[in-house]
């Protein structure tokens, strides 16, 4: 086990699988006392007891949701801003309340959290916030330009956070992952390319769609996510702050971010 985190609180939102489950392990492993999050009650306490961590069921989506996390969880010294949802539409048929709904989930779940942490991290001196941002933030995927806006703003709001969080041992970034294997990628390949077995799936998938830049050849893993994630949450990131870290196996092909 390392101990890069060892008693710290770390509060990990849309943590009960995918990357945020990832994370939350990952930073369980380091030591640091996860606060598991979800909307399935039965699932939060199942991933929260298997850590040895603490479970809070709500929405961190929504302003109530966001309210509840805070009246339960009103100090943590890790803050890592993961919830978010994805859905391809034509840009020219995103409605108002698309955009609006993405925008929220995504975006502002996350100020909220921040605005309440980030001045309670600065008066003990040490925070760390993720935002777990994409590559999409940075090179707009055409069949979900809505989606994109909201990681674009991530990196705004992580680095204009950053700025007002000088000199005060409160570190703000962005970690950029690429196309990640989750359940819900496997169940799309079975629509996809039924009957075929997973290493062949994601071949046609890598070679065929947006990964098909990856220098990897293949998906991210979540626990790769996660690695990135528990580096920028511990001691050792000091010097690291208003940044956007790629976790993106080279799809982006630029040298920044």
């Amino acid at each position: 086990m390392h101990a890069e985190s060892s008693g710290r609180t770390a509060l990990v939102t849309a943590s009960t699988g995918g990357i945020g489950e990832a994370i939350a392990v990952a930073l369980a492993e380091r030591g640091a006392k996860v606060v598991v999050n979800g909307r399935d009650p039965d699932v939060v306490a199942d991933v929260a007891g298997r850590l040895g961590g603490h479970g809070v069921t709500a929405d961190a989506g929504t302003a109530e949701g966001a309210a509840a996390l805070i009246e339960q969880v009103p100090d943590a010294d890790i803050l890592v801003n993961n919830v978010g949802v994805y859905v391809t539409r034509p840009v020219f048929e995103i409605t108002d309340a698309e955009w609006l709904h993405i925008y929220e989930v995504n975006v502002l779940s996350g100020v909220r959290l921040a605005r309440h942490h980030v001045p309670r991290m600065a008066g003990r001196g040490w925070g760390r916030v993720i935002f777990v941002s994409s590559e999409a933030g940075v090179q707009t995927p055409v069949n979900m330009v809505h989606y994109g806006m909201t990681k674009s703003a991530q990196l705004a709001v992580s680095r204009g956070m950053a700025q007002e969080a000088a000199g005060t041992g409160v570190t703000v970034n962005c970690v950029l992952p690429g196309p990640t294997l989750s359940a819900g990628v496997r169940g799309m390949w079975d629509d996809l390319y039924p009957g075929l077995d997973p290493a062949e799936q994601e071949r046609r998938f890598v070679s065929e769609r947006r990964a098909a830049g990856s220098q990897l050849g293949r998906l991210i893993r979540p626990a790769e996510v996660a690695n990135l994630v528990a580096y920028v949450a511990s001691e050792r990131s000091s010097a690291t702050t208003g940044a956007a870290l790629s976790v993106d196996g080279g799809l982006v092909p630029t040298i920044f971010p």
